[in-house]
C-alpha cells in the first residue's frame, strides 16, 4: 500500500500471504509517481529495493536489519515517523467488514473490494 504525505491512498498491491514483500516492491516502486523520499519499514530492507528508489530520483528511508553491518548511521528517523501514516491507513481500511475478515476468496474481487474502500477514503476530499 502507498499513501501520499496526507494519509490517502495512491496504488496498492494484493498478494499472497507466502510472498515476501521485497519480491514484489521493485515492480510496485516503479508504478508510482515521483515523490522526494520514499519510507517503508525493515520488511523492505534490501540493496534491489534502495536502489529502485534511487533510480526513481527518491531518497530511501528505509531503517536496516539489526544484523546488517552496515547500521543506520544515515538513517533520517525524523522522516521515518511519517511512516505511520500507513499503519493508520490500514486501520482505516479495516473498518469495511469486507476488508478485515475477507468474504471474497478470488484475488480480483478483494482487489475490487479494497479499491472501493479507498475510493471512500477519497471521497471527503
Amino acid at each position: 500500500m502507498a499513501v501520499d504525505a496526507h494519509g490517502l491512498p495512491i496504488d496498492f498491491e494484493i498478494t499472497g500471504g507466502e510472498i515476501h514483500d521485497c519480491k514484489v516492491a521493485p515492480e510496485f516502486i516503479e508504478k508510482l509517481p515521483a515523490a522526494g523520499h520514499t519510507i517503508a519499514d525493515k520488511g523492505y530492507d534490501s540493496e534491489e529495493v534502495r536502489d529502485t528508489v534511487r533510480q526513481k530520483s527518491s531518497i530511501p528511508v528505509i531503517p536496516r536489519k539489526n544484523n546488517s553491518k552496515i547500521g543506520n548511521i544515515d538513517m533520517d528517523w525524523c522522516l521515518y515517523q511519517y511512516r505511520h501514516l500507513v499503519e493508520n491507513l490500514f486501520a482505516r481500511i479495516k473498518h469495511f467488514r469486507a476488508i478485515a475478515t475477507r468474504f471474497d476468496k478470488l484475488k480480483r474481487n478483494y482487489a475490487s473490494v479494497v479499491a472501493m474502500a479507498c475510493l471512500f477514503l477519497w471521497l471527503p476530499m
